[in-house]
């Protein structure tokens, strides 16, 4: 296994090529033959491990469970996360008379910009743990739910809307994740 130091001031995760695996450009991949695995801020020792071997946290081998989980999971530690967080703090916690517009403004264009990459990943699969919804899907959706109830208009996203639309449909999702935005 070769590592490719791709950030900063590398600028190979901007490239068109890199990009088309790992669409948000910001986590650490690696690729084998038959799949492109995010791993988030992991060190990378820990995150070839983790890929190489498949094992969950209790040793067994599950490799179709780690790869259809840890994408989902990477995407809303590393992405979803620190945009959630400015309007979360900005709009819904902070006082009127006390918010920064423009931070809050700039939260909710870099959510834009990632509703259009989940948007896109989502016209591909049908959850974003794959074929079935699954651990990737659960890491997303309390993110997903906030943004969409706090009272802000979203660029329309057919893909990403159909995927929420079938979270709202799961008994356990409108027990814990659809509660008040606060």
């Amino acid at each position: 296994m070769k590592q490719i130091l791709a950030g900063r001031e590398f600028g190979i995760n901007h490239d068109a090529d890199f990009l088309a695996m790992n669409p948000n450009g910001l986590v650490r991949c690696c690729v084998t033959t038959k799949v492109i695995s995010f791993f988030g801020n992991q060190t990378p020792l820990s995150a070839i491990w983790r890929h190489s071997t498949g094992k969950n946290a209790c040793g067994s081998t599950h490799r179709h469970v780690v790869r259809k989980r840890k994408n989902g999971m990477d995407w809303a530690n590393q992405t979803l996360s620190n945009a959630h967080r400015g309007i979360l703090m900005g709009l819904v916690r902070t006082p009127p008379e006390e918010r920064d517009q423009a931070a809050i403004d700039a939260s909710c264009k870099e959510c834009d910009a990632l509703f259009a990459l989940l948007d896109a990943e989502l016209a591909k699969v049908k959850w974003f743990s794959g074929d079935e919804f699954g651990v990737g899907d659960i890491a997303i959706a309390p993110f997903i739910y906030n943004l969409f109830n706090v009272g802000l208009t979203w660029t329309p996203r057919p893909n990403l809307q159909r995927w929420y639309q079938q979270l709202t449909e799961r008994p356990a999702v409108r027990k814990v994740v659809m509660i008040p935005v606060s």
